[in-house]
């Protein structure tokens, strides 16, 4: 597609610019884009759009609808979703509509990633076949920093490091234990890059997770065949919130020539991720994902939009986990709790794509809805890498330009106006280590020498060593391997890169693997007696070193792989040699350990180590070279090159630049190849998983897992009038702040529990009961799991447990057998609580779960928001108690009868009477918001109400 047809397209949306001012910050744009796009009248309307228009003035006051491009979801999330959509399809077909019609109004994901369960595993470590790094290496000849030494390696017949069980013989096929092999293994032998068989603790998972879950994965397996606008990501492909900042974000959809801006809402909570691509997304709950499944949108309460400015230029020292979490700090101190985050300033274009959707990731850190990122030049390139063809970055960038939703580099374009400005300086963001004993004591780097000296100076305790004066410059000589050397204290002894937190991260790794490359090239060295290794989180990351070209310098260094798991950080580290133990026993020298990980504690590494320090992979490889760590970088040399000059710090660590180009064209291009061959493949279980392919699901009566839900059980062509609530029991009296997790079925069954009994009348045992997670699919599980949490306080009970009282006869019964009681007899209940009913994360099981037991209606004093729409959209009555009324105000025990009487037409918020068996009344709140959630409960919930669109 050529440039000027571009432009010519994106003149279907040419009315919207026009009415959009630079002043209104790009996430807003973006919702006033959905909102005129997707305006009808009813669902959204025309003042809707002119409130996010009028953003300025509107902000926290008015309620809108936002329309998002697509669903994201994981299994556990997704399964009532489809099943509910098949349920519905089955209900159609017998109300005389035709059911094919019946698939998601928005296009959906549904990855399955939640099913994996660690049956089985095992934690080798591995030594090198060169741990200590000291021993006489050959000259490397100087390499590109883009490829690979061409070297031809010998065949895999056992070492010391994997003793043959990395199983990679002369005809590249498995030979060792583990040799059963599976597609796409990306895991590589550690010390000779060949392609190696999955492990088998690996395949052993995978096998129980498909044996496990074979039901559930039919089930999904069906709906990928049979539903329209849905598509399923089979196990074992990635989790859920990487595919989808990997694979399916659009930035930019093009449906039949007709273009919009990409948006998510999903039931991940790392959703957020794909703000830091340019793409406004958030996390719901399972009810409101299901409401936009439908065609309906979500709705927020027009948010503040907090500008965060970033200025100045990142220090060379500072790495990617330097400006995250300075960032994330800063936010959390700012008080960003519930609004929008929008990056802005001349700092912006210092961020790659990874950093961006890291701090985008971080939203649930520092309380923010989503932490936006306009697309510039910098998202554009890193498309280009992640496979994003010419002609359609040609197309994406001339539609985003013409709708305002570009930012521009340039000084001249003007910022938008945010409700506040938080200021973030890129120059005040320094580098800093953690030590000597506690990983919270925070060091900056340009302070380490100072600070190291005060530790020797202070008294023996959280940092001090209490070293005398006249002793802190001591010298130990020590001969080793021929050659003698100097201890002193400050020494470092074990520098180890390993399998922790920060060196997963690309960046980190590869600034490591470029300073290594940059020293071996300038004629830096690592003395012989430290002890050094590198221990990556996955074969990945050996993977991208090596098609980097870095990892041979890092051997060079003594940094050789030494296996995948936890080591050094957990103390299984080899020995030092005897020479250097008994040189530092001797001095009673303060020696050193430098790692990348989390855990540093006094003597963890080895007893004679008394100081410990947690730093970036790079900083390990830097302080390795030194060989101390009183030094400053800034003013001392880490050491002397080839031509005798010294080597400063500040002349081999990597640039910014290059580390972004060589993370975009060695790993970015990498990860996203190998995912689309994932996704286009798929792997072996799921291709012969056998699923049907009728239109209607064909319900097992038998299944434990999948069963048809009771939703639509009365679904008629008309909606029926609000019917009185009469002679209602109060089925649970609670107290304040009732949260989800106390409502909502979560974790595993207890045995004692009425989901227990269940699945015990069905043949199971204990073993495999599996969880509730598991089993979302099943009605019949999730309602007997409904407030049965052991930490549920029901007034009638007197103490926490899922218990509640069956009045007719006065048992003392769990709360599910009393309300199928209740329902067998006739009899509706209703739910007394107190102040913010349904507080905690969004779940779809804290409405549906209620609303099977029979519940008609919730008295409360008031609601989490979230909480209250949910009940709306399942055909639950929220109402609230007058200000300065409650149960004990009123009068009320909850033993009482009560009944509820809705006028033919509903209003918003208007007054319902209620009436006791004792005489008492009085009136209440009845929490519709607006006309739509009106017509949702008139249809007994938004799923009736979409279904009867199929009639």
């Amino acid at each position: 597609q050529s440039q000027p047809k571009a432009a010519a397209r994106v003149t279907f949306m040419g009315s919207v610019p026009c009415f959009i001012p630079d002043t209104l910050p790009y996430s807003i744009r973006v919702l006033f884009e959905s909102s005129v796009r997707n305006c009808d009248g009813f669902l959204v309307k025309e003042t809707d759009a002119m409130n996010i228009l009028d953003w300025k003035t509107k902000q926290n006051h008015v309620e809108v609808p936002f329309c998002p491009a697509r669903v994201v979801l994981q299994d556990f999330t997704g399964i009532p979703a489809m099943v509910d959509f098949a349920a519905m399809r089955e209900a159609v077909r017998n109300a005389g509509g035709d059911p094919v019609k019946v698939n998601p109004a928005c296009p959906t994901d549904l990855t399955v990633d939640h099913s994996l369960q660690i049956d089985f595993s095992k934690c080798a470590i591995q030594n090198a076949p060169n741990p200590g790094g000291g021993e006489a290496q050959k000259p490397l000849a100087k390499l590109s920093p883009l490829k690979a030494p061409p070297r031809k390696l010998p065949p895999c017949r056992g070492h010391s490091g994997c003793r043959g069980s990395c199983g990679a013989g002369e005809s590249g096929r498995s030979s060792g234990p583990f040799s059963a092999q599976i597609e796409n293994t990306p895991i590589l032998c550690p010390f000779h890059l060949q392609p190696v068989p999955e492990p088998e603790t690996v395949l052993k998972n995978q096998e129980m997770e498909f044996g496990r879950n074979r039901e559930r994965l039919q089930f999904f397996k069906w709906s990928s065949k049979v539903f329209e606008n849905i598509s399923i990501i089979p196990p074992e492909t990635g989790m859920a919130h990487q595919v989808n900042l990997e694979y399916l974000s659009r930035v930019v959809f093009d449906v039949k020539d007709f273009l919009h801006p990409d948006s998510v809402v999903g039931t991940d909570s790392h959703t957020t991720m794909v703000n830091g691509l340019g793409i406004l997304g958030w996390g719901v709950g399972g009810i409101e994902t299901e409401a936009v499944m439908l065609g309906m949108p979500v709705t927020l309460t027009l948010p503040e939009v907090v500008g965060c400015e970033l200025t100045g230029t990142v220090s060379p020292f500072a790495t990617s986990i330097d400006i995250v979490l300075s960032i994330t700090k800063h936010l959390r101190q700012a008080d960003v709790a519930g609004k929008f985050v929008e990056f802005f300033g001349s700092g912006v274009s210092q961020l790659s794509v990874a950093d961006r959707t890291t701090i985008a990731n971080m939203c649930p850190e520092y309380g923010a809805i989503l932490s936006f990122f306009p697309v510039d030049n910098v998202t554009l390139k890193h498309l280009k890498y992640a496979g994003f063809d010419k002609a359609k970055l040609e197309v994406m960038e001339a539609y985003l330009k013409a709708v305002k939703l570009f930012r521009s580099d340039e000084s001249s374009s003007r910022e938008p106006e945010y409700s506040q400005v938080v200021q973030v300086s890129l120059s005040s963001i320094i580098p800093y280590v953690s030590g000597p004993k506690r990983s919270q004591d925070r060091v900056a780097v340009n302070n380490m020498k100072s600070d190291f000296q005060a530790c020797l100076n202070e008294k023996s305790g959280v940092k001090g060593f209490q070293i005398a004066a006249e002793k802190q410059n001591d010298i130990v000589p020590v001969q080793y391997e021929g050659n003698e050397y100097k201890l002193s204290h400050g020494c470092v002894v074990i520098a180890a890169v390993i399998s922790c937190t920060n060196n997963c991260n690309p960046s980190v790794m590869l600034a490591a693997g470029l300073l290594a490359k940059k020293a071996v090239e300038a004629g830096l060295t690592v003395k012989p007696y430290i002890r050094t290794s590198l221990s990556p989180g996955s074969g990945m990351v050996t993977h991208y070193l090596s098609s980097s070209g870095v990892l041979p310098y890092l051997s060079k260094l003594g940094f050789e792989v030494v296996g995948y798991g936890c080591s050094t950080c957990v103390g299984n580290t080899a020995p030092l040699p005897e020479a250097i133990r008994n040189a530092i026993k001797q001095g009673d020298i303060i020696a050193c350990g430098v790692l990348s990980g989390t855990k540093n504690f006094e003597g963890r590494l080895c007893d004679c180590v008394r100081a410990n320090y947690l730093a970036s992979p790079p900083l390990v490889v830097a302080y390795a070279i030194a060989g101390t760590v009183r030094i400053d970088f800034d003013t001392e040399p880490l050491g002397t090159g080839f031509n005798g000059e010294s080597i400063y710090l500040r002349d081999i660590w990597p640039t910014r630049q290059e580390l972004h180009t060589v993370e975009e064209e060695c790993v970015i291009s990498s990860m996203f190849k190998e995912l689309k061959e994932k996704m286009e493949k798929g792997n072996k279980r799921w291709n012969l998983l056998e699923a049907p392919e009728s239109t209607l699901f064909p319900w097992d009566i038998k299944s434990t897992y999948i069963r048809c839900p009771s939703f639509f059980d009365k679904l008629a062509k008309e909606p029926v009038s609000p019917q009185p609530v009469e002679n209602a029991h109060v089925l649970l009296y609670l107290g304040d702040s009732v949260t989800t997790d106390h409502i909502s079925p979560a974790g595993s069954i207890a045995r004692s529990s009425a989901a227990a009994k269940y699945l015990t009348s069905k043949g199971l045992t204990p073993r495999e009961f599996n969880s509730y997670g598991a089993r979302r699919g099943n009605d019949a599980v999730m309602t007997r799991g409904t407030f049965a949490n052991i930490k549920l306080l029901n007034k009638f009970i007197g103490k926490p447990a899922p218990k509640t009282i069956y009045f007719p006869s006065g048992q003392t019964l769990d709360v599910f057998e009393a309300a199928e009681l209740y329902q067998k007899a006739g009899i509706p209940v209703i739910i007394l609580a107190g102040k913010k009913y349904g507080l905690g994360s969004s779940r779809d099981w804290a409405a549906k779960g209620p609303f099977l037991l029979g519940v008609k209606a919730v008295l409360a004093e008031s609601y989490e928001k979230v909480h209250r729409s949910q009940l709306i959209g399942i055909g639950i009555a929220p109402l609230q108690f007058r200000p300065g009324e409650n149960p004990s105000t009123l009068g009320l025990t909850g033993r009482e009868q009560f009944s509820i009487f809705f006028p033919p037409e509903l209003s918003p918020r208007m007054t319902v009477e209620v009436k006791t068996s004792t005489g008492k009344v009085f009136s209440v709140i009845a929490l519709f918001e607006n006309n739509m959630e009106i017509t949702l409960y008139k249809n007994g919930g938004s799923l009736n109400f979409v279904a009867r669109r199929f009639l």
